[in-house]
């Protein structure tokens, strides 16, 4: 069994008016459009006066300064600012780098001298920790070698008291 065509309220007849109604419609707008601004040159109202050029929409703004003449205008500085071309502007921007990379490198100087220094006293106190560890050592070595030198005179001291008849009475 075939099925009907009937696809109800969405047919290609009714596909196919819609588009063309919209189609209509765009064709209709942008006509309206330039027909307006063609009669709109040609009345007697006032041209609009601009300082906007046609050539600035094809650059980039940051590439042009001067592509916002009116801005600024009642500030000194900023019309300083905006009067200046992209050379002056670059060779600023270079001097200020350099400026600020020899503040920096003046900085670094600054640190590393003052490192040295603190590097340097910490040798010199290192260097007199050492010195004191060695005489504490050496004063060590002395005092351990008295120390057997005593040990062995009271033993020689112990062993004649023996052969006189002394005993240890000593509690342990």
């Amino acid at each position: 069994m075939a099925h009907p065509q009937d696809h109800g309220f969405c047919s290609n007849s009714a596909v196919r008016l819609a588009l063309v109604m919209i189609g209509v419609c765009l064709v209709g707008y942008t006509v309206r459009q330039s027909f307006y601004w063609r009669f709109k040159e040609s009345s007697s109202c006032p041209s609009c006066h601009c300082d906007c050029s046609k050539d600035s929409v094809l650059v980039p703004i940051d590439i042009i300064n001067d592509s916002f003449t009116d801005c600024g205008k009642h500030e000194p500085e900023m019309k300083e600012e905006m009067e200046k071309d992209i050379i002056a502007l670059m060779s600023e921007e270079l001097s200020l780098q350099q400026t600020v990379a020899n503040e920096t490198l003046q900085q670094s100087e600054a640190l590393l001298m003052s490192a040295r220094k603190v590097s340097s006293h910490y040798q010199k106190e290192a260097e007199k920790c050492t010195a004191g560890v060695e005489t504490c050592e050496e004063a060590r070595e002395r005092a351990q070698a008295q120390l057997a030198e005593e040990l062995k005179a009271s033993e020689v001291w112990e062993r004649r008291a023996r052969e006189l008849g002394w005993e240890d009475m000593r509690l342990y």
